[in-house]
């Protein structure tokens, strides 16, 4: 199993519920299974507080409950939640690609189309960890241009489900996800706010089957 040298670094409670979520929607951790504070520390080599965070932030978030002198269980992940978790993605990613549009610079834009030639490279060289990186932050661009820190903010927060580390491996995903981009970059650089936004909303949208499917076919969803 591969684990992350969380002992090289500064320990943060998000590096440990990205690991476990990560292991959930990996089939490492299925629904049912129990997890252990110490057991999982012990094996990360740290100590147990942001073990111990990590996994109150993770049962707040639903993929969690607690059992009293059991430990932290595993839910069941369904389709409706990969369903809901990209229309809430749809609706506030359309609104911020349509910001954007209205004020982006040529610089941002340069930025995104520079990032997105980048990211068509990594899918082509098939370097799955580099490609996730680019996607990341092509959208985070596209948010940054929007000026709209709250939104931005809770989109942040929606993407954690999103399960970024998951779609260069889905088949079909990385030619989808170029043309949708390139589809947001040309109504970016038309200013065109409505064709901004149904770009972004579809792009979000279009992701939830074959992430569903994925996770059908790994035994992940319920």
């Amino acid at each position: 199993m591969n684990v992350p040298d969380f002992a090289s670094r500064p320990q943060l409670a998000e590096d440990v519920a990205r690991l476990i979520r990560r292991r959930i929607f990996d089939g490492t951790y299925p629904s049912g299974k129990f997890i252990r504070l110490e057991q999982l520390a012990a094996e990360l080599g740290i100590s147990v507080t942001p073990v111990r965070e990590a996994l109150f932030g993770l049962r707040a978030e639903g993929l969690l409950t607690q059992q009293p002198r059991r430990g932290f269980l595993v839910l069941p992940v369904t389709r409706r939640d990969i369903d809901d978790v990209a229309g809430v993605q749809a609706h506030i990613g359309g609104q911020l690609a349509a910001r954007a549009a209205g004020q982006i610079t040529d610089g941002q834009l340069d930025d995104l189309e520079r990032v997105q030639r980048e990211l068509e490279d990594a899918y082509a060289n098939n370097d799955h960890e580099r490609a996730v990186r680019l996607n990341h932050a092509f959208h985070r661009g596209v948010n940054r241009a929007a000026e709209s820190p709250k939104l931005a903010q809770l989109m942040s927060q929606i993407t954690r489900y999103a399960l970024e580390s998951v779609y260069p491996t889905v088949e079909g995903w990385p030619e989808q996800s170029t043309h949708d981009h390139r589809r947001i970059l040309a109504a970016l650089k038309a200013r065109d706010q409505d064709a901004a936004r149904d770009a972004m909303a579809e792009h979000l949208c279009a992701a939830a089957k074959p992430l569903g499917d994925h996770l059908e076919r790994v035994g992940v969803l319920a």
